[in-house]
């Protein structure tokens, strides 16, 4: 952990952000982007590598594993209960430096010229939500997140 790092203050409960806990369990956090008491998109998502590293490469087997089975899991989970068409997956770490990856959901009848992870953003007819919208959302994930857990183990 990093004392000045936003991420791991989020994680220690220091920081609160929109929506609610995703998905959470030894190596990764999920939930939603915050604007900062703006409208936040919705379907802009963060995965969160826990421990405190800059980059992909510093990652162990265990952790890769686990950021990779998530992100394939919750971006299905935008697919199915958001309608998303598409999900961008992006990682940036130039404001940043702890792990962190941004799913960002593309709904049907987007522009193409608003195509893109930030893009979307610029849309003025983009769906934009409350916080109260964004806590629905989350729960609609996480509710379809356990019901694949729980169809796994079937």
């Amino acid at each position: 952990m990093n004392e000045s790092c936003f991420i791991c203050n989020k994680h220690n409960g220091k920081v609160n952000t929109s929506g609610i806990t995703i998905y959470e369990d030894e190596y990764v956090l999920v939930g939603h982007f915050d604007k900062r008491g703006k409208q936040n998109y919705l379907g802009h998502i963060m995965v969160d590598l826990k421990r405190h590293v800059p980059s992909l490469a510093e990652m162990t087997i265990q952790e890769a594993k686990t950021f990779g089975i998530v992100m394939s899991k919750v971006s299905k989970a935008l697919k199915e209960t958001e309608n998303a068409e598409h999900v961008y997956a992006l990682v940036s770490g130039n404001s940043v430096p702890h792990l962190h990856l941004h799913l960002v959901a593309r709904y049907p009848n987007t522009p193409k010229e608003f195509w893109g992870p930030m893009e979307v953003y610029d849309w003025a007819e983009a769906p934009m939500g409350s916080n109260d919208e964004v806590i629905e959302l989350c729960r609609r994930i996480k509710t379809f997140l356990q019901n694949e857990a729980q169809s796994e183990l079937s």
